[in-house]
């Protein structure tokens, strides 16, 4: 089917309410228009060229840690909540009562992801993966009592009420089917559609049947850096949609809709790629600032430490990379040694400029990698 006889879907008449059934999307997808060829193009290639970086970089898992914590805030962000990045790195003592929730929300997001990619090893992308992801990004917080792990097995919509919604999916009996047609689709190579475009499909189709009653913001938006790592076009999981669909949220949103009510696939495909290009090429960019910063601390930080203390220089140093937030307790658990020698090496950091106090408080300091979290923390509008 050309892309430009598209019909996205019909609306079914309930009891109360219309609920939007969207059609299947496993069947061969013509795509010819010049402009989505034109930007899937640069979006392959960006994708490509941060591949191509990302097996360059030495210890990138560190990094990785850091991309994963800013996906799980944005993507949370989107859905309300306002843990930023740097509180991620907390502990939730260390936070206020009311900040709590949001935070274990991150948290699992967090989880969820490092999960699924592990899972990635053992099982194929699919509605069973999906399902374990959401079991975990749902574990003990506001959605727990809304069938963790399970599609819903009732009607859920968007908006105050039923009656008010702004979008309701399709209607509960329906979603099985639903579910594994988009699962069929994402694998029948005999289609020949080009992964990207896969993906922006499927994605749209995700959120469409929202098949779980809470949590389907969250991971939509993760399904599709599950897919890229599932198909070999990130060997690393180096890129997150999140921040470009946070930035850019009215548009992401009006987007889908308009797939829906007016079955414009085509507008959405070149939003969504051309959020995947920048995205690719922002990533490329911090992991090129990365490398620089370290190669400075190396060069001009790390030599001023004496020989014996030289080797908590270093691997206090590295950790930052990985927890770019840390206290007197933790470094001094990390290093094995006493509070007078982590609160020492703390100074010195500082003194440095490696390292900046962010409480300011006399007790209970945290101490920031600030250059470093800046990377990450950084909008990139385009």
């Amino acid at each position: 089917m050309d892309l430009s006889s598209y019909k996205a879907g019909q609306y079914e008449k309930r009891l109360e309410h219309r609920s939007f059934v969207p059609t299947s999307i496993n069947h061969p997808w013509i795509v010819s228009d010049p402009n989505i060829i034109e930007v899937l193009g640069r979006a392959d290639r960006a994708l490509g060229e941060l591949n191509a970086f990302a097996q360059l970089v030495p210890d990138i898992d560190f990094f990785i840690s850091m991309y994963v914590a800013k996906e799980a805030t944005q993507s949370s962000r989107i859905e309300g909540t306002h843990t930023n990045i740097e509180d991620a790195f907390k502990q939730i003592e260390d936070l206020s009562p009311e900040a709590r929730d949001d935070w274990e929300e991150v948290q699992n997001y967090i989880q969820a992801i490092n999960s699924a990619i592990t899972s990635l090893e053992r099982l194929p992308f699919s509605n069973r993966l999906l399902k374990e992801t959401h079991a975990i990004l749902m574990q003990g917080v506001r959605g727990d009592t809304k069938q963790p792990g399970e599609f819903r097995t009732s009607q859920n919509w968007i908006g105050v009420s039923l009656r008010n919604a702004v979008f309701v999916p399709p209607h509960h009996e329906h979603v099985p089917e639903l579910m594994s047609d988009m699962e069929k689709f994402i694998h029948a190579d005999s289609l020949r559609v080009p992964p990207l475009i896969r993906i922006a499909i499927a994605h749209y189709q995700f959120e469409t049947i929202h098949p779980f009653l809470d949590g389907n913001g969250r991971l939509g938006r993760l399904m599709i850096s599950l897919y890229l790592a599932s198909q070999g076009l990130l060997v690393k999981p180096a890129l997150y949609l999140s921040d470009y669909f946070e930035r850019n949220k009215t548009a992401y949103i009006d987007h889908l809709m308009a797939v829906r009510e007016g079955n414009h696939m085509r507008d959405w495909l070149i939003f969504f790629l051309h959020g995947v290009e920048e995205t690719a090429r922002a990533s490329a960019d911090v992991f090129r600032k990365i490398l620089v910063l370290k190669e400075r601390i190396e060069r001009e930080t790390l030599p001023r430490f004496s020989h014996r203390r030289q080797g908590n220089a270093q691997q206090l140093v590295r950790h930052l990379y990985r927890q770019p937030l840390v206290d007197v307790k933790g470094v001094t658990i990390l290093l094995d040694t006493t509070t007078n020698t982590a609160t020492s090496l703390i100074a010195d950091l500082i003194s440095h400029g490696v390292l900046i106090e962010v409480t300011g408080q006399r007790r209970n300091r945290f101490f920031v990698f600030e250059r470093y979290l800046q990377l990450f923390e950084r909008r990139r509008d385009g």
